[in-house]
């Protein structure tokens, strides 16, 4: 009897073969000082995993520092590298005896890229190349790249970039020969509450009883917290065989109803759309749907090679052509329920 593997690890069956999993294992997380990073670090210090080391990998050293200090109690586990990855022998020399390695260093902010469009691509592609190569000569086992809504059907040059590394990461599954490593992809939206997240914005402007400032009236985003970033990076790391790119099933929130949950008679103040932004984001668009599979919470987007290989025996539901999964053909987060989840998840912003 098939199994979907997503409801089992729901009602924590899985969390065992994960700890398992990660048990004596040593993870480099690039741009590991980042909000990601930071979060995802913090859960891994938990005994449960019994993690034997982790790397924190970036090229701030104050935010080094001030994790330093943060997890001083663990400091036996932890090792702080200062490098970019730009620098791909800094990368050969961290990732020796690497286990895993969750790739999430980036240049990432829209209008930025529209103005330096060089930088971005030496990060974002290059970087990741470099990201690549270091893997595969560290003899890394297990390799999960961040990836974003933007690359899909890119129109900023930071989507764009997002886009070049998804392939490249893919691409790199058919480049190691009889090497035992595998490449995947994480994809998912804005993470509310994260470091530069509107949601700071609003808060700082209903304190200061401002208007709320917002691009579009209409704009709409998917809605993730950090926790289920990290649980599903996790998912990934013990499920996920090499090739493949995970979409989480998430609803979408308005920006103007986000601004509501401070204050349902918020009054706004239009300031239009910054260089490269949507109005409107994409998870998948309509040519993933000929290579798309469905979990009860998420999808895979899995090429037919990869499910001839690594997935032949597998009893997975294909969803429909030209399924379209964007953040206004969804369902939606009421203002009462955006609320709700501020209150939950983020007590320090008081209504």
């Amino acid at each position: 009897m098939f199994i979907d593997i997503s409801i089992l690890y729901h009602i924590n069956l899985l969390n065992n073969i994960f700890m398992n999993f990660l048990k004596n294992k040593t993870i480099l997380i690039t741009g590991g000082t980042g909000s990601f990073g930071s979060n995802f670090t913090n859960e891994l210090l938990k005994n449960k995993y019994n993690i034997k080391k982790i790397i924190i990998f970036s090229r701030d050293e104050l935010k080094q520092f001030e994790l330093q200090k943060k997890f001083q109690n663990n400091a036996k586990k932890l090792r702080f590298l200062l490098g970019d990855i730009r620098d791909k022998e800094r990368l050969i020399y961290a990732f020796k005896n690497v286990d895993i390695v969750i790739h999430a260093a980036a240049l990432k902010q829209v209008p930025a890229a529209e103005y330096n469009p060089l930088e971005f691509i030496k990060t974002n592609v290059l970087g990741s190349q470099n990201v690549i190569e270091a893997c595969i000569n560290a003899k890394v086992k297990k390799v999960i790249a961040l990836s974003t809504d933007k690359a899909v059907s890119p129109l900023n040059l930071y989507g764009a970039t997002k886009l070049c590394a998804d392939k490249l990461f893919l691409s790199a599954n058919n480049i190691t020969g009889d090497q035992d490593i595998s490449f995947s992809i994480v994809r998912y939206g804005n993470v509310l509450g994260s470091r530069g997240s509107i949601l700071d914005e609003f808060a700082k402007q209903y304190k200061n009883k401002l208007k709320f400032n917002i691009t579009d009236m209409e704009m709409t985003r998917f809605n993730i917290l950090m926790k289920d970033a990290i649980d599903l990076v996790t998912w990934s790391i013990n499920n996920l065989k090499g090739g493949e790119i995970v979409i989480p099933k998430l609803k979408s929130f308005r920006i103007r109803d986000l601004a509501k949950s401070f204050n349902i008679n918020a009054k706004f103040n239009v300031i239009g759309v910054r260089p490269g932004e949507k109005i409107h984001e994409e998870l998948m668009g309509k040519a993933d749907g000929f290579e798309t599979f469905e979990l009860s919470d998420k999808y895979l987007i899995i090429s037919n090679q990869l499910i001839n290989n690594k997935y032949k025996n597998s009893k997975l539901k294909k969803i429909k052509r030209y399924f379209s999964y964007n953040s206004l053909e969804n369902d939606f987060l009421s203002v009462n329920e955006i609320k709700d989840l501020i209150k939950k998840n983020f007590s320090n912003l008081l209504f």
